[in-house]
């Protein structure tokens, strides 16, 4: 027997930075938890993505956490140890936001579907049924990891691992690990494996290196720079890409120091991997014990297969945050606003445009 069918104005898929910050400012425009809007979210606690960073990646080394509205992590959890692992401290100032909020938020409950049901949109996940009158797509990518193909990658006969499952470096220790990818992620890796192991690090493009500014950080223009690229992609409907990546690598002291140790002296990906390591197309070879894909991740959009929302060059076209094939939809933490801050400014343009619609 199908679940009872739950008339909602708003469902919220998903409770990371996006979906939290949406569900913040559902109710400071006057939508209540439970017929206003409901909060789905498919792990069994909070924190969205940050539950799953690897262990060793401490706060002091993540790539930024914006602040939810209306609640700073310092406010919820005091001060903050730097050297504190990222996905215990996030989490924990996720679980915190959510107490505030009235603890709206519903899980384990995976959504399986969304389509169209007349004037509303059908909500179908794993426990229940929701008929909505919007909908906004907060999922993010963690759940997507992206592992391009190469000739002879099914004959590796080590390890192969994507970020998503990194645990650390320890496992590591005395082996030779391939290090695959040009972000932030990437050279994560390498810094922690490069004190146990010996690593050899591919990108398909020459890095790019930024000097920081006086905050340690990536200048403004070079962050909006990013954030128009990514932009111009998903107008074009195409699919967006990371603004991460379009920014390159800001070159920290750390990232100084692991430059001048010839850590990061990048060479191009390979052309095939083999069963003991890779190979280049000039016949060069590396043996390895371990291939390490930071190569990023892919929008968790399954969900929405329904809709038909891919555009011929395979992205969504969005407007804003609605999209264009589905008005009713909103797409938060997508494209340009696939960020911390991004998610968080996407989440307040989207009820915006849902409360003027009521």
């Amino acid at each position: 027997m199908s679940a009872a069918l739950a008339a909602v104005d708003v469902v919220v898929v998903g409770a990371g930075q996006g979906g939290l910050a949406t569900a913040h400012h559902l109710l400071r425009a006057g939508l209540e938890p439970g017929r206003g809007f409901v909060v789905v979210d498919a792990a069994d606690g909070p924190g969205g993505a940050w539950r799953h960073r690897w262990p060793s990646l401490t706060m002091d080394r993540v790539n930024g956490v914006h602040d939810l509205p209306g609640l700073s992590m310092r406010e919820a959890l005091g001060p903050v140890d730097p050297r504190a692992p990222a996905h215990e401290v996030v989490p924990a100032y996720f679980a915190a936001y959510e107490e505030v909020l009235g603890r709206p938020v519903r899980r384990p409950e995976r959504v399986r579907q969304v389509r169209p049901a007349g004037p509303r949109l059908l909500v179908v996940t794993d426990r229940a049924r929701y008929a909505a009158r919007a909908v906004v797509s907060a999922t993010g990518t963690w759940t997507r990891p992206f592992r391009p193909f190469y000739p002879g990658v099914g004959t590796f006969r080590g390890r192969q691992l994507h970020t998503a499952d990194y645990r650390g470096p320890g496992e590591f220790a005395g082996q030779h690990v391939v290090v695959v990818g040009g972000g932030i992620s990437a050279v994560q890796h390498l810094a922690e494996l490069c004190r146990v192991a010996t690593t050899t690090w591919v990108t398909r493009r020459e890095p790019v290196f930024r000097a920081p500014d006086a905050a340690g950080a990536l200048d403004v223009r070079a962050r909006r720079a990013a954030v128009a690229e990514v932009a111009g992609r998903v107008a074009a409907g195409l699919p967006p890409g990371s603004v991460v990546s379009a920014t390159g690598l800001v070159l920290t002291p750390e990232v100084a120091a692991l430059r001048a140790a010839g850590v990061l002296d990048r060479r191009p990906v390979f052309s095939r991997v083999l069963p003991h390591g890779v190979r280049w197309a000039d016949g060069s070879e590396v043996a390895a014990d371990a291939i390490l894909w930071a190569t990023g991740f892919r929008p968790a959009l399954d969900h929405l297969r329904p809709l038909r929302l891919r555009e011929p060059g395979g992205g969504v076209l969005v407007d804003g945050t609605r999209a264009v094939r589905e008005p009713r939809l909103h797409l938060v933490g997508y494209g340009p606003s696939a960020s911390t801050v991004g998610a968080s400014r996407a989440a307040r343009e989207a009820v915006r445009v849902v409360v003027a619609g009521r």
